[in-house]
Order: structure tokens, then C-alpha cells, then sequence
């Protein structure tokens, strides 16, 4: 049985795959034609679910059977109407359908993603396997470096292992305030799922457990999609479309697992300051999400999150920063990540493993970075690469943690850190082993990516900077 479905996935992604090659060649991008296939996707599931007489929350006359038989002109046109209409609709239709329009304007094309849809029974396929047939098209298009996707999706191996470390509890709640495409989320779910056989556990892992939020409308869909595949949040998505940082709920969680979008703020974004007064000012987005994630996390309440070297060394706000997150958690673990592993390739990162209430004594830093080469194609990171940090981080049991590094064994990559030994501004961008620098095997194109990323970050500041020179001379 399980050849079959694996056999059926290799099927169907194909021809996900084929159809997305003729669009790309009539100019509709993998982003686009992905959005447009988890609208259709949703609206022929919905049909088959109210076949089976299990109801339908969508509104007579924007269904499935409304517009699937149509043709030409008027199949586009019915399509743009159901979308515009579900855009408006409450509970996870409203979600899915976040501010929905049409990409595939040529009839012909939007009929042959909706003929391949109609081709199988959606519904009654297990949640695990149309699941994972999700994630392994968004996974493509993350890799697709001209949709730009990437920059919405963790590697899935990284997250496995930051939710094997963290270890969330079916009855605990777990946010990502910028979740991408949900894999966090999911692996959560995934981690959680088998730890009880209750009812009520479950219908609260289902229903209650997860909460997620993005300010890009597309990555909300899907996000929600990814979940509602899964089984997770079938009458109202887990999913918002919010801007995390001026976000000023109470809501608290028991675990946080999160990839933050790291730069500054978007040009036009609502000022973080202005609506967070309790923030140390900054236009850094991973320092303002650091700070967030810090507010939103219950006392005793565990995080693992994804940051740059800049959360670690810089100074001012962010040195501030640090202050308080070694007064008041207790960072206890650092994983240095080497570059290549991520769509941004020249950003070097870092995995923050952290808890609420008490102040930081040790810090445990793993070092996965000096001497470690990754790319997204030829060398991918692979669960079993972090095998070794996730033993030596003793998941549970940390006071049974033991040091790799030693005064014989100086390239060690475990080694304990106390505070009290830290200098002033109390840097924790700590390097130990000698290896070659990791830039001396980049690619032409890891190259031209980290110059366009910084280009990018220079040309944000300008724009800043003449934004504050302008009120000055008002």
C-alpha cells in the first residue's frame, strides 16, 4: 500500500509539475500558478465533501459545479467572480481566499489545471499523504529562486530538529507570529500528534493548538492550505494575515518556533515604535521579532527561533536586546548554522533555544558551521546532518549535557559558555574551531545572490535615511 501512494505522489507531483512548466512558458509564475491551484484544489474538495453529505459553508452559485464545466470567456469570468466573493466570506473560506485574484487570464490554461484537479477525489485521500504532496510542491517552489518563494520557506530538516530539541506537549499552545508556509506549524503537529489517544486532546490539538500569522496574503493561503490538508483547522484556519509587529493582543503561548524575516523594515510599514512603546527602538525586523516573540511566550514557556549574527554582536538596540533576553530567559543553547542552506545564501544564522523566567547562568553553543558546506541543490541539508547537536542538546534531561570541546579536542563543536566570562555587550557570536572560510566555495550564483541581498538592504536604508532627511527639512 504504501508503494502505491508513493507511487501515486511521484504521479500527481509530475503532472503538478508539467502543468506548472506550460505556464511558466505562457508567463504565469510558480508563485502564481501554485495560489491558483490551492484555490481550485479547496473548491473541488468542498464539492466532494457536500457529495458525501457532509454540508458546504460556500454560498450557492460560487462552487465547484458553477464553474467547472465552463469554457472561454466565461469560465474566466465566473472564476474571478467566486474568488472575489470568497474573499469575503468568514472561517477558513474567508482565509483561503485572502484577498484572492486571478493570475491565469488564458482560458485554455485555467482549464487544464482545473481538468487535472477533477481528475482525483481530493477528500478522501489521507490527510498525510495529500499533505505531503502539498509540501512537496511548496517545497519546489521555494527552490525556484525566480519566484522568490524561498524566502518564505524554512527547510524542512531544520525545522524537524528545532521541534525535536523544543519538544512541544499535545495540551500546550504554538505560535509562529511569521509563519511562511507553516512548516513549523506542522512539524509541531506532526511531533504532537501521537503523544495521546484522547479525544478531547485531540480535538484540542486540531482545533485550539496552533496559532500563525503572516502579512504577505498569498503566504496566508498557503499556510491555511498546508494546515486545512492536514486536517488542522477545517472550519477556521489557525492562520490570520497580521502584521506580528504592531500587533498588540494578549494572547500568550506555551511555544514559539519561528524563522523571522531578518533586514529592515519595509518601506511604508506602520512604525514599530509608535505602537510599541515597550520595544527598544529599531528598524531591524529580527530584532523587533525577537522582541515580540520575548513578549508573547508564556513564564515557563520554551522558544526555538532562527536569527542572524547580528542579534549577536551588534551593538545599541540590539546589544539592549540581548541584555534583557540573558536577564530575564535563560538562553541555554545556540546553533550555528552554516550558510547555503537557506534561499538567502550569504547570511550566516543561528538557532536561539531559549526559556521564560530565569535568568541565563550557561549558554551551550553547537558549532554546525566552521567547516561545513551546504547547497539547496547538490548538498542539501538532511535531518540526519543535525543528528548530533540533537544528542548532544539532551532533550529533557540537559543536565546530563557533556562538552565535545576540550583543551585535546580544541574542534569540538559542543561547548559550554558561562555569562559571567562574557564581556561587555556580551557578544555571543563565540567561534572556537579553525576551518577556512565558508565564502572560499560559494557558487557564482550563492555570490551574485549575497550581493544582491546586501544591495537590497543598502538601497532599504537609503530610503529610510531620505525619509528622515525630508522631515527634517519640513
Amino acid at each position: 500500500m504504501a508503494e502505491e501512494k508513493a507511487l501515486s505522489a511521484s504521479a500527481l507531483l509530475k503532472k503538478v509539475d508539467g502543468i506548472a512548466n506550460v505556464m511558466s512558458s505562457a508567463g504565469v509564475g510558480a508563485t502564481d500558478y501554485l495560489i491558483q491551484l490551492t484555490y481550485i484544489l479547496f473548491l473541488k474538495m468542498d464539492y466532494e465533501k457536500e457529495e458525501l453529505g457532509l454540508g458546504s459553508k460556500i454560498p450557492e452559485g460560487y462552487k465547484w459545479k458553477d464553474f467547472c464545466d465552463l469554457t472561454g470567456e466565461d469560465l474566466v469570468e465566473k472564476y474571478e467572480e467566486i474568488l472575489k466573493e470568497l474573499s469575503k466570506q468568514d472561517g477558513i473560506i474567508g482565509t483561503i481566499f485572502t484577498k484572492a485574484a486571478n493570475k491565469i487570464d488564458r482560458p485554455s490554461y485555467l482549464k487544464k489545471v482545473i481538468d487535472m484537479v477533477d481528475e482525483y477525489n481530493w477528500y478522501m485521500m489521507e490527510g498525510d499523504f495529500k499533505g505531503a504532496l502539498y509540501e512537496s510542491i511548496l517545497e519546489k517552489n521555494g527552490l525556484d529562486k525566480k519566484s522568490g518563494a524561498g524566502q518564505y520557506f524554512t527547510p524542512r530538516p531544520l525545522i524537524k530538529a528545532i521541534v525535536d530539541c523544543v519538544d512541544p506537549k499535545i495540551g500546550e499552545t504554538v505560535a509562529d507570529p511569521a509563519c511562511g508556509t507553516g512548516g513549523f506549524l506542522l512539524s509541531a503537529y506532526e511531533h504532537m500528534k501521537n503523544q495521546s489517544r484522547d479525544i478531547e486532546k485531540q480535538k484540542f490539538l486540531k482545533n485550539n493548538t496552533f496559532f500563525g500569522a503572516d502579512n504577505t496574503s498569498l503566504v496566508v493561503t498557503m499556510a491555511s492550505m498546508n494546515l486545512y490538508l492536514h486536517d488542522i483547522g477545517v472550519d477556521k484556519s489557525p492562520i490570520i494575515c497580521q502584521d506580528s509587529l504592531i500587533d498588540k493582543s494578549d494572547k500568550m503561548f506555551d511555544v514559539i518556533l519561528a524563522n523571522p524575516p531578518f533586514g529592515t523594515r519595509p518601506q511604508g510599514s506602520a512604525d514599530v515604535s509608535s505602537n510599541r512603546p515597550e520595544f527598544e527602538k529599531t528598524s531591524d525586523n529580527q530584532v523587533n521579532f525577537l522582541q515580540h516573540i520575548m513578549s508573547i511566550v508564556k513564564t515557563g514557556g520554551r522558544v526555538g527561533i532562527v536569527l542572524p549574527d547580528s542579534v549577536l554582536a551588534d551593538k545599541g538596540a540590539t546589544a539592549r536586546v540581548r541584555e534583557k533576553l540573558l536577564k530575564e530567559f535563560n538562553l541555554h543553547t545556540i546553533l550555528r548554522l552554516p550558510t547555503g542552506i537557506f534561499y538567502a545564501q550569504g547570511v550566516k544564522t543561528n538557532v536561539l533555544f531559549f526559556e521564560k523566567g530565569k535568568p541565563t547562568k550557561d549558554i551551550w553553543i553547537y558549532d554546525y558551521r566552521s567547516g561545513i558546506k551546504h547547497t539547496l541543490v547538490q548538498n542539501p541539508l538532511k535531518r540526519s546532518d543535525l543528528d548530533d547537536f540533537v544528542k548532544c542538546y539532551c532533550v529533557n534531561h540537559m543536565e546530563d549535557r557533556k562538552e565535545t570541546y576540550s583543551e585535546d579536542n580544541p574542534n569540538g563543536r559542543w561547548r559550554r559558555y558561562k555569562v559571567s566570562d562574557l564581556k561587555d555587550e556580551k557578544r555571543l557570536d563565540l567561534k572556537w574551531i579553525q576551518a577556512e572560510d565558508d565564502a572560499s566555495d560559494l557558487s557564482l550564483s550563492d555570490l551574485l545572490g549575497m550581493i544582491k541581498e546586501k544591495s537590497d538592504n543598502i538601497a532599504n536604508a537609503v530610503a529610510e535615511l531620505e525619509k528622515l532627511i525630508g522631515k527634517v527639512d519640513e
